[in-house]
């Protein structure tokens, strides 16, 4: 058995931990609070979104922007979202798990990575991924003007025709202790894709609400489509790309706080087990302290 000083040492370590995985949580818990009330805030945009995509979607035969028509050839681009720190329980691994998946089954395509967070950039990059572009330097209060090099570089390059699919690896946030990763097929914009996706958006009760609008709302269209469709497309796109990071990034900061709370509620059994076993190892030592004194007073007399 460790000397009492020893099992001491250990429990006020213990302690120190305690204290800082405590602070964490506080910290995540703080940040999880913006970070949903922003996603809540712009999903109903995003929704609206895809209303107006799902309805451009129905009249595809008439639409020749390069977001709406399927290319041949090309590459596969995947939109990688990750987080740069760690310490967020299986937040990232999941992601990252789910596109290396998603790369199995693209084995006869040659794929590149557009990575936002330190975490997806060096995973795909120790695997041995053709990493085109890496931004790890987005804010935590994330607006919309900050992806414009993002979705600049996406847009451009797919209507170059450099790519013919382009997806996006996230995390859907559907509660502080439920986060889901996707892999969303972003472009072309397809009314199959576009059906996919509205099923992933949000919770059950969201998704039906969302259904229920799509199913009431058509939209008419005058004058020349295409007109109208050079103006959106890259608008709406782009706001998809925006809700997915904030989805990510609320997710990314539940996993924070209850991952930190579990290592605190660890570290507080830790304690109680180690108080536990210094009182046991205090008592022994009394114990012998006095076998040894009532034995040298029997010696004596």
């Amino acid at each position: 058995m460790a000397s009492t000083k020893e099992i001491k040492s250990r429990i006020k370590s213990v302690k120190n931990t305690k204290k800082i995985t405590k602070a964490m949580e506080l910290v995540a818990a703080s940040k999880m609070k913006r970070a949903v009330s922003s996603t809540l805030a712009s999903r109903l945009y995003a929704e609206y979104s895809w209303q107006i995509l799902t309805s451009i979607s129905d009249k595809l035969d008439e639409v020749t922007h390069p977001f709406f028509a399927e290319n041949t050839e090309g590459k596969v681009l995947i939109v990688l979202i990750s987080s740069n720190r760690g310490l967020c329980g299986g937040y990232n691994a999941q992601v990252i798990k789910k596109t290396i998946l998603k790369i199995q089954s693209l084995e006869n395509e040659q794929v590149e990575f557009i990575t936002i967070g330190k975490k997806g950039d060096g995973a795909m990059r120790r695997t041995g991924q053709n990493v085109v572009a890496s931004f790890v330097e987005l804010p935590d209060n994330l607006a919309l003007s900050d992806i414009n090099s993002i979705s600049r570089l996406i847009a451009t390059e797919y209507k170059n025709g450099t790519y013919m699919n382009v997806y996006v690896a996230y995390t859907d946030f559907i509660s502080a202790l439920t986060q889901i990763p996707r892999i969303r097929k972003l472009l072309p914009v397809t009314k199959k894709e576009l059906k996919k996706a509205i099923q992933d958006i949000g919770d059950q009760q969201s998704r039906e609400m969302l259904d229920t609008k799509i199913d009431t709302n058509q939209y008419v269209f005058e004058g020349d489509i295409n007109t109208l469709i050079e103006s959106l497309a890259e608008k709406l796109v782009k706001m998809q790309i925006y809700q997915m990071i904030l989805e990510s990034n609320a997710s990314e900061q539940s996993s924070r706080m209850v991952a930190m709370k579990n290592a605190s509620d660890a570290a507080g059994e830790m304690i109680d087990d180690l108080t536990l076993v210094f009182n046991k190892a205090r008592q022994a030592s009394i114990t012998q302290e006095i076998s040894e004194i009532s034995a040298g007073m029997a010696s004596v007399s």
